[in-house]
């Protein structure tokens, strides 16, 4: 692949008795060209326009089961985008997937390749409460303002930046926006088959979630972690409680459950970067659970030994291999369970990890001098442990890769979310500065 990581190593190859760091790589100036500030005047000239697409597709309900609504927020992202010399397509999903669809828009251009990743979906389904557009000074509120409806417009405001100065005439894009990010359909291999061979043929992928401010610090995010799951079944010997722990009998499946549980946090936690988590436990002699629901019953009595013992649960990490190390261990954990008990363990993996590499620390550095040169401190790379899983890590492994360029939100997911309506304009800047200095940077332009 074309991107920096793979630069790094051919630099290392061809300098085998010096160390070549990313410091040593041409950076850009923490000042603005004239046709930056030429973009900079028209992001403000049209800031009014941004937030007018903000309020319509936030008004457009699109929970992820809402397939009409998320085609609607498509549709009208695709007209947003017409005239920008991208050609659109509406990717529909097979009828057993369950889901509307994905939006991509595409032109050609010179090395790199850019995938830009937004998602129309939000948690918030039709019969929810929470379903409109709402203004009081700076703060607006909606459905999906923060995630991420305000970032799918911050990505196409900065495109338009771009075409107002001409410089996405020789710019090669990609524009996924997913129609599923909230609730995937499933198998991963065919909902997010389009958007992996995208950024199997991209050199840099950028992210539009929300972007992070804390303490007057501003903040990039170079990794975010998988998320997976994991259902663990155990079985026990049915007996009158006065034999338990016998040799006839045994633990019973709520004790051995609790055992291997236990080991668990042993043996598995404290490695940086991955946490598990037991959701649910469901134990007695009669147990129905629905992973899919996250629900289920169960039947027992204190003077029987029960015989049947569900946990699900959640696990994350910062890394593939860091994934499967901790699978293997728990694995191996479960597979010694006690006499008269059988143990077994599932995993469902939905969110691969975004690893924080060399080349998406060297982006951070490039959108750092943007931040500068906008008049802002230098940013700081954000801790993986505090975000959430996202779409751009089906593709980290292909593209060097940052997230969070969008606008200013908080209480994503809750009938409370709200946006800074004046940090979209900023996130409009950095979003096309960045770009457009990439497009022209040397460690970039290789094939």
């Amino acid at each position: 692949m074309r991107h920096l990581s793979r630069l790094l190593s051919v630099l290392l190859l061809a300098c085998p008795t010096s160390l070549v760091s990313f410091a040593q790589i041409p950076m850009q100036e923490s000042v603005l060209t004239a046709e930056e500030q030429a973009m900079i005047d028209w992001i403000d000239a049209n800031e009014g326009n941004a937030i007018a697409l903000l309020k319509q597709t936030v008004n457009i309900g699109s929970g992820t089961m809402n397939h009409a609504g998320v085609r609607a927020v498509g549709d009208t992202m695709a007209d947003a985008m017409a005239g920008l010399g991208l050609r659109t397509q509406w990717i529909d999903m097979p009828a057993e997937i369950d889901r509307a669809g994905h939006l991509f828009a595409t032109k050609e251009g010179a090395s790199p390749h850019f995938l830009l990743i937004g998602h129309l979906d939000t948690v918030f389904e039709a019969d929810d409460g929470f379903q409109a557009f709402s203004r009081e000074g700076n703060i607006a509120q909606g459905p999906g303002i923060s995630d991420m409806k305000s970032g799918n417009v911050v990505l196409v405001y900065a495109l338009k930046a771009l075409h107002e100065i001409g410089a996405l005439d020789n710019i090669g894009v990609t524009v996924a926006l997913t129609g599923d990010e909230e609730k995937p359909g499933k198998p991963l291999s065919i909902s997010r088959k389009d958007l992996i061979k995208a950024g199997e043929s991209a050199d840099i992928s950028l992210g539009f979630e929300s972007a992070i401010t804390t303490d007057g610090a501003d903040w990039a995010t170079i990794a975010r972690r998988s998320s997976s799951s994991w259902t663990l079944t155990i079985t026990g010997k049915q007996a009158h409680s006065s034999a338990i722990f016998s040799d006839d009998v045994g633990a019973g499946a709520i004790n051995e459950a609790a055992r291997i549980l236990h080991r668990f946090y042993e043996e598995v936690r404290g490695d940086y970067g991955l946490t598990f988590n037991a959701g649910t436990i469901q134990g007695g002699t009669t147990v129905n659970y629905d992973t899919s629901q996250n629900r289920g019953t169960t039947f027992g009595k204190t003077n029987v030994v029960p015989s049947k013992a569900v946990i699900h649960g959640g696990i994350r990490a910062l890394s593939p291999e860091q994934l499967e190390r901790s699978k293997a261990v728990m694995a191996a954990i479960v597979a010694a369970h006690l006499p008269h008990t059988r143990a077994t363990i599932e995993f469902e993996d939905s969110y691969p990890p975004m690893a924080p590499s060399e080349g998406n620390r060297a982006l951070a550095e490039q959108l750092s001098l943007v931040n500068q040169a906008l008049g802002r401190s230098p940013m700081k790379i954000w801790d993986p442990l505090r975000r959430g899983a996202a779409d751009i890590a089906f593709v980290a492994p292909y593209t060097d890769a940052l997230a969070g360029l969008g606008a200013l939100g908080k209480g994503g997911h809750t009938p409370t979310e709200s946006l800074e309506l004046d940090s979209m304009s900023l996130a409009i800047k950095r979003a096309a500065i960045l770009i457009y200095r990439l497009s022209d940077h040397p460690a970039y332009k290789h094939r």
